[in-house]
């Protein structure tokens, strides 16, 4: 066997790990190429301010995610008060207690919590999130033995130095990192900028991004003259970090041995997390089959993943300690090439109209996200990696009634494009103006 062929054989696969802030988000990273997803319920998580899900949602949710062969984890990582440690053993009693199907593990970071976990569930498998700063081997050995199975590293880490932890720690103990999306501009998120400016607690979950907000100085002696903050020249967003993006570095992430491969976004939309997922499984499906086909569809990985908001990318602390060019001096604003639209829902060869009478053809439904028009030139997303652009020919809101438009977010609607749609197909449109945060 080859060099490149023995190496494959001890490197496994790593896991792609996606985010879910909604039952609609959950189903399209399953669709998409996830092989684990990781959610939040309506409590204990450290985004309180995504959609999260509700019993009924998770539970719906995994048994949709199992159906296709894909694990899904809880979030349960907030750094606990005493008023949170009984809802909280409630909490892991209601997840041990779910049926017909149980989720496949909770993140967690508070040693307090994990305590909890153990005694309320004692059988589920327990992740430690990055929130627990997790930036040596004795680190990943002290949550071992306690019974973890995994631990997340701290964004603060080099691949090399992931390495040496690999290195140190039983064979089957796991390795999850961060390789896409935001940077948190303190230490491994733990900031207390929202709680002083808005007294929401990033560490329960509130967090309100102060860390991506203009800056100015004022001198004591001259109240209300306000002095701008510069660097270098270049502007005054002094905490708006690039965001993290790993795609053209796959081999070394294998190399240094980690196990799952993280995607940051708990509160980004479907049109995001397609993206990201499927740009990613693909890039690690083809570096699996061989490195040559990896290096010579990087122009494709790197056309796609720049489809969805991101703010100008950085390899973060992968290749040694970030400088002034991993920073966004001028704004703090999004790049954004394309407006999600919606997914596709159903699909018929006919609905019934307003009138009773039967409207035959052949139709997709969605629930709008954005507004679009009937004429107008959208893409079909698909799973394969494959975009298809269409027309859309025609409109019905859900009274069966024809429509030019849709101006009302979420509105339910039979839409006839001139080339067919399956079920879990992304509806997305090219962004004139490229900025916002609609992806």
């Amino acid at each position: 066997m080859d060099e490149e062929g023995t190496y494959m054989t001890l490197r496994k696969k790593p896991e792609l790990l996606i985010p879910a802030s909604s039952l609609e988000v959950l189903k399209t990273a399953v669709i998409f190429g996830a092989d684990a997803v990781y959610i939040g319920g309506e409590a204990f998580g450290l985004r309180a301010k995504a959609k999260n899900f509700s019993k009924e949602e998770m539970a719906e949710g995994i048994a949709f995610a199992h159906a296709h062969g894909v694990k899904v984890y809880v979030t349960a990582n907030i750094l606990a008060h005493n008023y949170d440690l009984e809802g909280a053993a409630g909490y892991f009693r209601e997840l041990r207690d779910m049926q017909p199907e149980q989720c496949d593990a909770l993140i967690i970071s508070d040693p307090g919590m994990f305590t909890i976990a153990k005694e309320i569930w004692p059988e589920v498998e327990i992740h430690i999130s990055t929130q627990a700063n997790n930036t040596n081997y004795q680190t990943y050995l002290f949550w071992w033995r306690l019974g973890a199975k995994r631990v997340v590293s701290a964004r603060e880490l080099s691949l090399k130095e992931i390495r040496g932890i690999r290195d140190k720690i039983p064979e089957e103990m796991e390795i999850e990192s961060f390789v896409h999306g935001a940077m948190c501009i303190s230490y491994s998120g733990r900031c207390l900028l929202s709680n002083y400016f808005t007294g929401r607690d990033a560490n329960h979950g509130a967090c309100t991004h102060p860390c991506r907000w203009k800056y100015a100085v004022v001198e004591e002696t001259r109240p209300g003259e306000y002095l701008p903050v510069y660097e270098n020249e270049r502007g005054t967003y002094i905490f708006n970090s690039k965001d993290l993006c790993m795609i053209e570095h796959i081999p070394e992430l294998v190399e240094a041995g980690i196990d799952s491969l993280k995607i940051e976004g708990r509160m980004k939309t479907a049109l995001y997390v397609a993206t990201v997922a499927r740009t990613y499984r693909k890039a690690i499906d083809d570096y699996f089959a061989s490195e040559e086909t990896y290096r010579n569809n990087m122009d494709w990985y790197k056309a796609e993943i720049s489809k969805c908001t991101y703010r100008q990318f950085t390899t973060g602390f992968y290749f040694g300690k970030p400088d002034e060019n991993t920073q966004i001096y001028d704004n703090n604003t999004y790049v954004n090439e394309y407006i999600y639209l919606g997914i596709v829902e159903e699909t018929g060869d006919s609905f019934e109209a307003a009138d009773g009478n039967r409207i035959f053809g052949s139709w997709v439904r969605i629930e709008q996200r954005n507004k679009f028009s009937v004429g107008d030139i959208i893409e079909i997303m698909k799973p394969d990696g494959s975009n298809l652009p269409v027309q859309v020919e025609a409109m019905y809101n859900e009274a069966g009634e024809a429509v030019e438009n849709c101006p009302h977010p979420k509105q339910l609607l039979w839409i006839k494009l001139s080339s067919g749609a399956e079920q879990y197909d992304l509806l997305r449109v090219k962004n004139e103006n490229g900025g916002g945060e609609q992806g």
